[in-house]
């Protein structure tokens, strides 16, 4: 239940009426925190507002994904809708969303811009308006290719983002020339979420760190630079392996012939997922190089007599998918490899003590001291040195822990 809305809030929603200051904008640029509430309060204003504009009935909510989108965005906002007296339909097959109001309906188009690709999705239509939820997180070609089917008379443009590198182009082509393309520009703290309390703002000042802390924190969008992990210098983050039985067992790969081969072997533990055990091999240190069949053999040993429930792997490392897929004794699951997401995700769940590194773990807790963000790129790309183990652990939590891979390219039989 809402109770109450900020000052910054209620400019959102009322920024487009005929009454306010701001009614003259083309566009409205939301930026800032996490938790922040500007996609709650945009998407609300926008819905409210396609019905007070009499040009068109068509209109796009687009995300990364049409997923992230409908857990962001539209389920939150469909019990609110409904309370105010709108009538609401999903047609997911289509995804469309239908509402209704005293007679009148307006369509809403859901797009994922997850890469260059999807501005092909979204050719073609004419549209009275469109919604970029994290817009930072979409390519420039789909945002651009949406932005000109706005072509009816009156037509807005809607953009919210949490902060990424300053020289991203949404941050140079939109944020710093917010004026000249006469778009109200509004920056979000924690503060201006009047539902968020005191305690929740101290757990989520908890979960990052570094400059994920600077953008997700302080809504700033900054360089990265230094540790990627800077936490993990800490001996507390570190543990011995825990006794007891553990529930599950998952290998995570990062596979590589001149470069170094990391293997980690996975255990979970009342919720807890343990890096209990590593293969680690570099052919450079060792002055030779590993066949597939080799490394394959180095699996198996780390696995042991272990009942294995997937094995992650580096999605480039087609041959060793190859070779594990013939094998027959694992499934093995291509992995998830955005970088920098990857990254923020480890870093949740290393502070929120969902994964632990044990000691004995030689070659991760030395990747941990030397992983660096490449810092002379105007783009967030961390140094391709040591970062081999750091590869295999993020394969490990975006693929294995949170379910997100890709289909297995072959199931063992059991």
């Amino acid at each position: 239940m809402i109770e109450s809305f900020s000052p910054k809030q209620l400019r959102v929603l009322s920024w487009w009426h005929e009454q306010s200051a701001d009614s003259g904008r083309d566009a409205i640029i939301c930026d800032g925190a996490v938790r922040s509430g500007k996609t709650f309060c945009m998407s609300l204003s926008f819905v409210i507002w396609s019905f007070y504009f009499r040009g068109g009935t068509d209109f796009a909510l687009c995300g990364k994904t049409i997923r992230s989108l409908r857990r962001n965005m539209v389920t939150p906002i469909l019990p609110l809708l409904q309370s105010l007296g709108f009538s609401c339909e999903e047609k997911l097959s289509q995804n469309l969303l239908l509402v209704r109001y005293r007679g009148r309906q307006k369509r809403f188009y859901l797009f994922g811009g997850k890469d260059e690709a999807s501005a092909a999705l979204i050719q073609g239509m004419t549209l009275a308006g469109v919604l970029f939820d994290e817009v930072a997180l979409m390519p420039r070609s789909f945002v651009e290719q949406a932005i000109a089917r706005c072509s009816v008379d009156g037509s807005r443009f809607w953009f919210n983002c949490n902060p990424e590198h300053p020289e991203h182009w949404f941050h140079t082509e939109w944020i710093r020339q917010a004026e000249s393309k006469n778009a109200l520009y509004l920056h979000f703290t924690m503060d201006d979420n009047p539902s968020l309390s005191e305690e929740v703002k101290r757990r989520y000042e908890s979960l990052y760190s570094g400059v994920f802390y600077e953008r997700f924190v302080r809504g700033k969008w900054v360089a990265v630079y230094g540790a990627v992990y800077p936490f993990m210098a800490e001996e507390e983050y570190y543990c011995e392996v825990p006794q007891g039985s553990f529930d599950a067992y998952v290998i995570s790969c990062d596979y590589g012939t001149v470069n170094p081969a990391s293997f980690g072997l996975w255990g979970r533990l009342d919720g807890v997922w343990y890096r209990i055990d590593e293969y680690y091999f570099d052919s450079r240190a060792e002055g030779f190089q590993k066949t597939d069949e080799e490394h394959y053999e180095g699996l198996c040993v780390l696995a042991g007599e272990r009942k294995i429930r997937q094995v992650v792997v580096d999605p480039s490392a087609a041959s060793f998918i190859e070779v594990i897929r013939r094998h027959g004794k694992y499934t093995v699951v291509p992995a998830q490899n955005n970088v920098v997401n990857g990254i923020r995700r480890v870093s949740q769940a290393l502070k929120k003590r969902e994964i632990r590194i044990c000691r004995s773990c030689a070659a991760a807790r030395r990747e941990f001291s030397l992983y660096r963000w490449d810092c002379d790129k105007r783009a967030d790309t961390p140094v391709k040195q040591n970062d081999h183990a750091m590869d295999d652990i993020r394969y490990f939590v975006t693929t294995a822990m949170e379910g997100g891979g890709a289909l297995p390219v072959f199931a063992a039989e059991r």
